[in-house]
């Protein structure tokens, strides 16, 4: 089977600093993938160049056997890849159902209906506040609705970035309930997170960065199973 995402020595920064320093990176159709790695690793500066809003200035991002490296970001979403990006950033004026409308205006506009009914039926709680205004919505109702929002773009690859960020431990053991559940349905997912735990606990593989490279990948239980790993980089 090929990879759905195929990163190889992807490099990237802003102005004259260079964050990423070569990172190569696989998710497989269906697989879901933990990237793990302190605060200034690198992790949010991946995603956007992932996505388009960030330039690559080498190597390449190849999406479902096609080279999308360098790609405007509206061209990335065509393609399926969609991130929820670190810190929900919903649009606080807009009621919930707008919110999710808005995910559907590049990709998926074609089933916009059937997918708000797969969205609600999913996020529940959505459902009975589909006329607040987001900005009046709980944290985790607001995280629920930015990851709602990109399922309406009918995804091939979720990205979520720090979804747990902020949250209560009671919404963050929702949260991730609800992740395994998306990630069962078959939805490959890129889960971006200092949760570690806990997103090894469903993740498939993990990847450890550190300073704009990739230091590991491999199972959950390989990289519990290195005390020198566990201590050095995850703090465990």
């Amino acid at each position: 089977m090929s990879a759905l995402l195929h990163v190889q020595g992807l490099k990237s920064g802003y102005g004259v600093v260079e964050v990423l320093r070569g990172v190569d990176l696989q998710v497989m159709p269906g697989e879901l993938v933990a990237l793990l790695g302190s605060n200034g690793a690198g992790k949010t500066t991946l995603n956007l160049t992932l996505s388009g809003l960030v330039a690559a200035r080498g190597g390449q991002v190849g999406f479902d056997g096609q080279d999308i490296t360098g790609l405007h970001s509206r061209q990335v979403v065509k393609h399926g890849l969609i991130q929820v990006p670190e810190g929900r950033k919903v649009f606080p004026n807009l009621s919930v159902h707008e919110n999710l409308e808005l995910g559907a205006f590049t990709r998926g506009r074609e089933h916009k209906l059937q997918n708000l009914d797969k969205v609600y039926e999913t996020f529940p709680r959505l459902k009975e506040r589909v006329a607040q205004l987001a900005g009046t919505l709980s944290g985790g109702e607001q995280q629920m609705l930015a990851i709602g929002r990109g399922l309406m773009a009918e995804p091939r690859l979720l990205i979520l970035d720090e979804p747990s960020l902020g949250l209560s431990p009671l919404l963050v053991e929702e949260l991730f309930g609800l992740i395994s559940q998306l990630r069962s349905s078959g939805l490959a997912i890129l889960l971006v997170e200092q949760n570690v735990g806990q997103s090894l606990d469903i993740a498939d593989r993990a990847y450890v960065m550190e300073n704009g490279q990739i230091r590991f990948t491999g199972t959950p239980a390989q990289l519990l199973a290195s005390d020198a790993l566990r201590q050095a980089y995850l703090g465990m």
